[in-house]
């Protein structure tokens, strides 16, 4: 696992590294390579392919803002905390999806809480799984499964890049997929909430509405108090 602090103030940048070594160390965790940075220049000049930023929004030369938008374009999975000692950044960085936002001077124990989120959501969107198909076995990572559908006898992964005719059936994937990030609205549809444009009384609108699935009456209100929650929990 990579990490990146880019924050033009060095004393900063010694803290937060030691903060974090501190995080991993007391959790028995090993510690990531931590790489520090102190301009926008110097990170996006980087080969690293990074997987947690710690990125300062005020920086001279290449903005915090512009530097994010760039690395989300690498990496559409890299975790952003924003730094700063402003909220004035907020709406920007939102929409490049920031992480979290952490202000100046730092709170060592909201660091760590947002930091185990963060932990959370990478080794979840890290987690790849096995797709049989009659001639195939393909790996991908359950953060790029749209959904699963059944289409009469057949089970199709639908996910970002192509979709797979299963082997295995609807129950199958309930087990596998769990309830964290997955919700089944229908005896056809298990749907990932992350790719969840949004919803109705009847129909769920997936992947910029590339995509429905059907949701039945009787489990309106699970689903809207579930997506809600997976919301709250990675914002």
């Amino acid at each position: 696992m990579n990490f990146a602090i880019c924050d033009d103030d060095i004393l900063f940048c010694s803290q937060l590294q030691k903060y974090l070594k501190e995080y991993f160390s007391s959790n028995q965790l090993k510690i990531p390579q931590l790489h520090i940075f102190h301009s926008g220049e110097e990170l996006l000049s980087s080969d690293i392919s990074f997987d947690i930023v710690f990125l300062d929004v005020e920086m001279s030369g290449v903005s915090g803002i512009h530097t994010g938008r760039v690395l989300k374009e690498r990496n559409p999975k890299i975790i952003f905390m924003i730094i700063t000692s402003y909220n004035d950044y907020l709406d920007e960085a939102l929409r490049f999806q920031a992480f979290r936002y952490l202000s100046k001077p730092l709170n060592k124990e909201r660091l760590f809480r947002n930091l185990k989120d963060a932990l959370y959501i990478y080794n979840t969107n890290s987690k790849k799984i096995a797709i049989e198909t009659k001639t195939e076995t393909f790996a991908v990572f359950t953060s790029d499964i749209i959904m699963v559908e059944a289409t009469g006898r057949k089970v199709y992964v639908r996910t970002t890049t192509d979709d797979y005719l299963s082997i295995r059936n609807m129950q199958y994937w309930a087990n596998i997929l769990g309830n964290t990030h997955f919700f089944q609205s229908h005896r056809s549809y298990i749907i990932n909430f992350e790719h969840v444009s949004h919803f109705d009384n009847n129909l769920i609108y997936l992947f910029e509405n590339r995509y429905t699935a059907y949701l039945t009456y009787r489990k309106h209100t699970t689903f809207k108090n579930a997506y809600l929650l997976y919301l709250e929990s990675t914002t």
